[in-house]
């Protein structure tokens, strides 16, 4: 077996031991729902912030170099929304 089959099934067997220990009222993580949401609700606000920093803002080496090739060729923005 690979380490990817070997990482999913023991997810897998984590995920059904949960949902057994849920079935029978006897939780896991002591964690209210509140909490569950908040944590969510901030993990999807960080990803989304990342994310769209870092799409198109050339904030790597190779995105400086993309940026100065756009540049070079006349394929970027000005403010009027025309191209070079």
């Amino acid at each position: 077996m690979d380490k990817g089959t070997i990482v999913r099934t023991a997810a897998l067997l984590l995920a059904l031991v949960n949902q057994m220990l849920v079935i029978y009222g006897k939780s896991p993580l002591p964690i209210d729902s509140e909490l569950i949401e908040q944590f969510v609700a901030s993990l999807f606000t960080i990803i989304s912030a990342v994310v769209a920093w870092f799409k198109n803002n050339y904030v790597t080496k190779t995105g400086e170099k993309q940026r100065e090739l756009l540049q070079k060729n006349g394929l970027t923005k000005v403010k009027g929304g025309k191209s070079k």
